[in-house]
Protein backbone atom coordinates (compact mmCIF):
# COMPACT_ATOMS: atom_id res chain seq x y z
CA UNK A 1 0.00 0.00 0.00
CA UNK A 2 1.67 3.63 -0.95
CA UNK A 3 -0.03 6.46 0.63
CA UNK A 4 -0.08 9.61 -1.62
CA UNK A 5 -0.36 12.44 0.19
CA UNK A 6 -2.16 16.02 -1.03
CA UNK A 7 -0.81 18.99 -0.47
CA UNK A 8 -3.00 20.02 2.19
CA UNK A 9 -2.78 17.02 4.13
CA UNK A 10 1.33 16.39 4.42
CA UNK A 11 1.57 16.20 8.38
CA UNK A 12 -1.60 13.38 8.53
CA UNK A 13 -0.12 11.31 5.83
CA UNK A 14 3.40 10.55 6.96
CA UNK A 15 1.59 10.29 10.59
CA UNK A 16 -0.62 7.35 8.61
CA UNK A 17 1.85 5.82 6.91
CA UNK A 18 4.41 5.30 10.09
CA UNK A 19 1.45 3.81 11.71
CA UNK A 20 0.95 1.21 8.66
CA UNK A 21 4.28 1.54 7.95
CA UNK A 22 3.74 1.91 4.53
CA UNK A 23 5.38 4.07 1.44
CA UNK A 24 4.85 7.50 0.79
CA UNK A 25 5.15 8.65 -3.02
CA UNK A 26 6.63 11.77 -4.25
CA UNK A 27 4.49 13.58 -5.55
CA UNK A 28 4.93 17.25 -7.54
CA UNK A 29 2.62 20.07 -6.99
CA UNK A 30 2.84 23.58 -8.38
CA UNK A 31 0.48 26.69 -9.63
CA UNK A 32 0.81 28.10 -12.91
CA UNK A 33 0.69 31.72 -13.48
CA UNK A 34 -3.13 32.37 -14.09
CA UNK A 35 -3.61 29.48 -10.91
CA UNK A 36 -4.41 26.69 -12.55
CA UNK A 37 -2.89 23.29 -10.42
CA UNK A 38 -0.72 21.43 -11.27
CA UNK A 39 -0.04 17.51 -10.25
CA UNK A 40 2.49 15.05 -11.28
CA UNK A 41 2.94 11.51 -9.57
CA UNK A 42 6.90 10.99 -9.56
CA UNK A 43 6.99 7.37 -9.00
CA UNK A 44 5.80 3.84 -11.09
CA UNK A 45 2.54 3.36 -8.85
CA UNK A 46 1.40 -0.04 -10.13
CA UNK A 47 0.15 -1.20 -6.07
CA UNK A 48 -3.19 0.16 -3.98
CA UNK A 49 -3.00 3.25 -3.12
CA UNK A 50 -4.61 5.65 -0.47
CA UNK A 51 -5.08 9.38 -1.17
CA UNK A 52 -5.30 11.43 1.32
CA UNK A 53 -6.47 15.09 0.39
CA UNK A 54 -8.04 17.68 3.06
CA UNK A 55 -10.38 20.04 1.02
CA UNK A 56 -9.69 22.94 3.19
CA UNK A 57 -8.25 26.02 3.13
CA UNK A 58 -9.19 26.77 -0.24
CA UNK A 59 -11.78 24.49 -0.92
CA UNK A 60 -12.14 24.54 -4.92
CA UNK A 61 -8.74 24.15 -5.22
CA UNK A 62 -8.06 21.40 -2.89
CA UNK A 63 -10.78 19.15 -4.16
CA UNK A 64 -9.89 19.96 -7.73
CA UNK A 65 -6.15 18.22 -6.99
CA UNK A 66 -8.34 15.94 -5.30
CA UNK A 67 -9.78 15.06 -8.61
CA UNK A 68 -6.36 15.53 -10.46
CA UNK A 69 -4.81 12.76 -8.25
CA UNK A 70 -7.55 10.31 -8.43
CA UNK A 71 -7.52 10.26 -12.43
CA UNK A 72 -4.07 10.30 -12.57
CA UNK A 73 -3.04 7.42 -10.18
CA UNK A 74 -5.77 5.32 -12.23
CA UNK A 75 -4.34 6.37 -15.77
CA UNK A 76 -1.17 5.78 -14.73
CA UNK A 77 -2.18 1.93 -13.27
CA UNK A 78 -3.49 1.97 -9.85
CA UNK A 79 -4.64 -1.25 -8.57
CA UNK A 80 -7.43 0.02 -6.32
CA UNK A 81 -7.74 3.68 -4.75
CA UNK A 82 -8.86 4.41 -1.57
CA UNK A 83 -9.42 8.09 -1.39
CA UNK A 84 -9.63 9.76 2.43
CA UNK A 85 -10.49 13.29 2.38
CA UNK A 86 -10.65 14.30 6.45
CA UNK A 87 -12.52 16.95 5.75
CA UNK A 88 -15.18 16.83 3.19
CA UNK A 89 -16.26 20.33 2.05
CA UNK A 90 -19.75 21.10 0.96
CA UNK A 91 -21.13 18.66 3.20
CA UNK A 92 -23.30 21.08 4.98
CA UNK A 93 -25.48 21.55 1.95
CA UNK A 94 -26.56 18.46 2.13
CA UNK A 95 -30.15 19.07 1.46
CA UNK A 96 -32.34 21.69 -0.66
CA UNK A 97 -32.65 24.46 2.45
CA UNK A 98 -34.95 26.38 -0.48
CA UNK A 99 -36.26 25.41 -3.06
CA UNK A 100 -33.76 25.33 -6.54
CA UNK A 101 -30.77 25.18 -4.31
CA UNK A 102 -28.01 22.38 -5.67
CA UNK A 103 -27.11 19.54 -3.17
CA UNK A 104 -23.60 20.42 -3.15
CA UNK A 105 -21.90 17.33 -1.35
CA UNK A 106 -24.06 15.19 -3.54
CA UNK A 107 -22.19 16.53 -6.54
CA UNK A 108 -19.14 16.16 -5.06
CA UNK A 109 -19.27 13.07 -4.16
CA UNK A 110 -20.58 11.29 -7.35
CA UNK A 111 -17.39 12.83 -9.10
CA UNK A 112 -14.99 11.40 -6.90
CA UNK A 113 -16.89 7.61 -7.67
CA UNK A 114 -17.28 8.68 -11.20
CA UNK A 115 -13.26 9.77 -11.78
CA UNK A 116 -12.26 6.39 -10.27
CA UNK A 117 -12.02 5.89 -6.58
CA UNK A 118 -12.87 2.50 -5.15
CA UNK A 119 -13.32 3.48 -1.91
CA UNK A 120 -14.15 6.41 -0.23
CA UNK A 121 -13.07 7.83 3.70
CA UNK A 122 -13.65 10.72 5.49
CA UNK A 123 -14.02 11.96 9.07
CA UNK A 124 -17.08 13.20 10.54
CA UNK A 125 -19.06 13.97 7.80
CA UNK A 126 -21.36 16.47 8.40
CA UNK A 127 -24.57 14.45 7.69
CA UNK A 128 -23.88 10.45 7.11
CA UNK A 129 -26.63 9.94 4.99
CA UNK A 130 -25.05 11.90 2.15
CA UNK A 131 -22.65 8.86 1.94
CA UNK A 132 -25.70 7.51 0.24
CA UNK A 133 -25.14 9.15 -2.43
CA UNK A 134 -22.53 7.12 -4.53
CA UNK A 135 -22.06 3.16 -4.39
CA UNK A 136 -18.86 2.71 -3.44
CA UNK A 137 -17.47 1.20 -0.04
CA UNK A 138 -17.54 4.13 1.90
CA UNK A 139 -16.40 5.12 5.82
CA UNK A 140 -17.01 7.75 7.93
CA UNK A 141 -15.08 7.64 10.69
CA UNK A 142 -15.88 9.34 14.15
CA UNK A 143 -13.26 11.32 16.27
CA UNK A 144 -14.97 11.87 19.44
CA UNK A 145 -12.59 8.89 20.96
CA UNK A 146 -9.12 10.48 20.13
CA UNK A 147 -10.68 13.71 20.95
CA UNK A 148 -11.75 12.27 24.58
CA UNK A 149 -8.53 9.88 24.72
CA UNK A 150 -6.73 13.49 24.56
CA UNK A 151 -9.35 15.82 26.95
CA UNK A 152 -8.84 13.04 29.66
CA UNK A 153 -5.27 13.95 30.02
CA UNK A 154 -6.36 17.33 30.75
CA UNK A 155 -7.28 18.61 34.85
CA UNK A 156 -10.79 19.89 35.07
CA UNK A 157 -12.60 21.38 37.49
CA UNK A 158 -15.97 19.36 37.66
CA UNK A 159 -16.63 19.49 33.74
CA UNK A 160 -19.23 19.96 31.66
CA UNK A 161 -19.44 18.75 28.06
CA UNK A 162 -22.13 21.29 26.32
CA UNK A 163 -23.34 20.83 22.60
CA UNK A 164 -24.35 24.14 21.13
CA UNK A 165 -27.35 22.73 19.24
CA UNK A 166 -28.80 19.63 19.45
CA UNK A 167 -27.75 18.61 16.38
CA UNK A 168 -24.50 17.69 18.64
CA UNK A 169 -26.15 16.20 21.28
CA UNK A 170 -25.40 12.94 20.39
CA UNK A 171 -21.40 14.25 20.37
CA UNK A 172 -21.47 15.76 23.53
CA UNK A 173 -23.35 12.15 24.93
CA UNK A 174 -20.46 9.88 23.68
CA UNK A 175 -18.12 12.46 24.93
CA UNK A 176 -19.40 13.21 28.57
CA UNK A 177 -19.70 9.28 28.97
CA UNK A 178 -16.31 8.90 28.59
CA UNK A 179 -14.95 11.30 30.18
CA UNK A 180 -17.84 10.71 33.12
CA UNK A 181 -19.47 13.80 33.37
CA UNK A 182 -22.31 15.32 32.60
CA UNK A 183 -23.56 16.89 29.64
CA UNK A 184 -26.17 18.47 27.63
CA UNK A 185 -27.39 21.20 24.61
CA UNK A 186 -28.36 24.38 24.37
CA UNK A 187 -30.89 25.16 21.12
CA UNK A 188 -29.86 27.13 18.09
CA UNK A 189 -32.00 28.59 15.27
CA UNK A 190 -30.77 29.97 12.24
CA UNK A 191 -32.10 32.21 9.81
CA UNK A 192 -31.79 29.99 6.05
CA UNK A 193 -31.31 33.84 3.94
CA UNK A 194 -29.59 35.74 6.31
CA UNK A 195 -27.22 33.26 8.59
CA UNK A 196 -28.21 35.01 12.08
CA UNK A 197 -27.87 32.71 14.82
CA UNK A 198 -30.03 32.56 17.83
CA UNK A 199 -29.15 30.44 21.03
CA UNK A 200 -32.32 29.29 23.53
CA UNK A 201 -30.27 28.39 26.77
CA UNK A 202 -30.82 25.48 28.80
CA UNK A 203 -31.11 26.20 32.45
CA UNK A 204 -28.08 24.55 33.70
CA UNK A 205 -25.62 25.17 36.91
CA UNK A 206 -21.92 26.39 35.11
CA UNK A 207 -20.97 28.08 38.55
CA UNK A 208 -16.89 28.02 38.86
CA UNK A 209 -16.93 24.70 36.03
CA UNK A 210 -14.96 24.00 33.83
CA UNK A 211 -17.25 23.38 30.18
CA UNK A 212 -16.13 22.16 26.74
CA UNK A 213 -17.90 22.68 24.11
CA UNK A 214 -18.06 20.33 21.45
CA UNK A 215 -18.91 20.78 17.72
CA UNK A 216 -18.00 18.40 14.54
CA UNK A 217 -17.06 22.32 12.44
CA UNK A 218 -15.67 25.56 13.52
CA UNK A 219 -16.45 27.51 10.76
CA UNK A 220 -17.10 31.46 11.44
CA UNK A 221 -17.45 30.96 15.18
CA UNK A 222 -20.65 32.57 16.01
CA UNK A 223 -22.33 29.70 17.31
CA UNK A 224 -19.28 28.98 19.93
CA UNK A 225 -19.15 32.36 20.68
CA UNK A 226 -22.50 33.16 21.46
CA UNK A 227 -22.84 29.69 23.70
CA UNK A 228 -18.86 30.42 25.44
CA UNK A 229 -20.56 34.18 26.44
CA UNK A 230 -23.39 32.82 27.66
CA UNK A 231 -22.00 30.04 30.07
CA UNK A 232 -19.43 32.68 31.11
CA UNK A 233 -22.23 35.00 32.28
CA UNK A 234 -23.09 31.76 34.15
CA UNK A 235 -20.05 31.40 36.42
CA UNK A 236 -18.09 28.93 34.22
CA UNK A 237 -14.52 29.19 35.45
CA UNK A 238 -13.23 27.91 31.71
CA UNK A 239 -14.19 27.08 28.36
CA UNK A 240 -12.43 25.09 25.92
CA UNK A 241 -13.81 25.01 22.76
CA UNK A 242 -13.30 21.26 20.45
CA UNK A 243 -14.01 19.88 17.31
CA UNK A 244 -13.63 17.43 14.71
CA UNK A 245 -13.04 20.41 11.87
CA UNK A 246 -11.30 23.76 12.95
CA UNK A 247 -12.00 26.18 9.73
CA UNK A 248 -11.77 29.20 11.67
CA UNK A 249 -13.04 31.59 8.63
CA UNK A 250 -12.20 35.03 8.87
CA UNK A 251 -12.04 36.91 12.20
CA UNK A 252 -13.84 33.45 14.19
CA UNK A 253 -10.75 33.08 16.17
CA UNK A 254 -11.04 37.19 17.57
CA UNK A 255 -14.70 36.12 17.46
CA UNK A 256 -14.31 33.08 19.85
CA UNK A 257 -11.36 34.17 22.02
CA UNK A 258 -13.21 37.91 22.85
CA UNK A 259 -16.61 35.58 24.04
CA UNK A 260 -14.76 34.02 26.38
CA UNK A 261 -12.91 31.02 24.97
CA UNK A 262 -9.94 29.96 27.01
CA UNK A 263 -8.21 27.24 24.39
CA UNK A 264 -9.34 25.82 21.30
CA UNK A 265 -8.44 22.15 20.43
CA UNK A 266 -9.67 20.06 17.37
CA UNK A 267 -7.82 17.65 14.85
CA UNK A 268 -5.97 17.71 11.95
CA UNK A 269 -8.14 16.73 9.11
CA UNK A 270 -7.52 20.33 8.77
CA UNK A 271 -3.93 21.16 9.68
CA UNK A 272 -3.32 24.65 11.55
CA UNK A 273 -2.33 25.61 14.77
CA UNK A 274 -4.77 24.08 16.69
CA UNK A 275 -4.68 20.70 15.58
CA UNK A 276 -3.31 19.10 18.63
CA UNK A 277 -5.05 15.67 17.87
CA UNK A 278 -4.26 13.45 14.76
CA UNK A 279 -7.34 11.15 13.48
CA UNK A 280 -4.69 9.28 12.17
CA UNK A 281 -4.75 6.29 14.23
CA UNK A 282 -8.80 6.20 13.29
CA UNK A 283 -7.58 6.29 9.62
CA UNK A 284 -4.77 3.19 9.83
CA UNK A 285 -7.34 1.22 12.02
CA UNK A 286 -9.58 1.41 8.96
CA UNK A 287 -6.53 0.51 6.11
CA UNK A 288 -5.62 -2.39 8.40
Amino acid sequence: MIIVPGVASINLSKRLAQIINAKIANVEYKIFPDGESYVRIVDNIEDDVVIVNTTYPNQDKRIIELFLLIDNLKDLGAKKIKVVVPYIAYARQDRRFREGEAISINTILKLIEKIGADEFITVDIHKEYSLNTIKIKTRNLNAIEVIADYLKNINFNNPYVLAPDKGALERAKKLGEIMKCEYGYFEKYRDRISGAIKIEEVDIDFKNRDVIIVDDVISTGGTIAITAKIVKEKGARRVIATCTHALLVKDALEKIKSAGVDEIIATDTVENEFSKITVAPLIARELC
